[in-house]
């Protein structure tokens, strides 16, 4: 069975994920760790949790999402899992870390490219992947049919939706990805967001105001 942890991490208050098992493997999505005192919050739960980190997965690559990687990186070996759209967005996030004022050391290891349908294994469980462009042109999802989740990233949040200003968004595919991959899923799948509360499915369907 999976367990999720959220962190709300760095000025502009990003969801970092650990989803562990009883045996104390971990996945971790989206490190957004950005100082000292948010990397020692998240190894400070790992290490009390005696959770061994077996993953490094990136719903996508706005620097938020990434500030943490490269640390992620150096303290456990782990090697980055993304989608091959969002490596020019990772060689892009720190121009705009220095646009935003935050500054940061990118990922610079080796990367594992991720597509529609793959499947991150954890113990007995696993995570499947749904690719969900739109905010971001690789977002990915992660879903656990056994478990009714999903890990959205940016695309859905509760009543609404990731911005599509940003370079490489584009709102029609934002939508189609929503209506086509995860308003596909069971309404009482729950829905983890790169920011912000959870939410399921059949809320969303049904009060969203940007996919009544």
């Amino acid at each position: 069975m999976l367990i999720i942890k959220s962190f709300t991490f760095n000025p502009i208050q990003e969801n970092t994920y650990l989803v562990y098992n009883e045996r104390g493997e971990c996945i971790i999505v989206d490190p957004g760790c950005y100082d000292a005192s948010e990397r020692k919050e998240l190894t400070d739960f790992l290490s009390s949790h005696k959770l061994s980190p077996k993953s490094l997965l990136n719903t996508h690559c706005h620097l938020d999402h990434v500030f943490g990687n490269k640390f992620i990186q150096d303290e456990y070996g782990l090697t980055l899992q993304l989608h091959e759209e969002e490596e020019k967005m990772l060689a892009l996030a720190p121009v705009s870390g220095e646009r935003w004022g935050l500054p940061f050391d990118n990922y610079d290891g080796d990367l594992l490219f991720l597509k529609e349908g793959d499947r991150i294994s954890l113990g007995d469980d696993d995570l499947t992947v749904l690719l969900t462009p739109g905010h971001s042109p690789g977002s990915l999802s992660f879903y656990c049919e056994a478990q009714h989740f999903v890990l959205s990233g940016d695309a859905l949040f509760r009543s609404g939706i990731g911005r599509t200003d940003l370079p490489g968004g584009d709102y029609d595919t934002l939508i189609n990805s929503i209506r086509g991959k995860l308003f596909a899923l069971p309404d009482d799948t729950i829905v983890y967001s790169g920011h912000g509360v959870e939410t399921t499915i059949g809320y969303e369907k049904k009060h969203n105001p940007f996919l009544a």
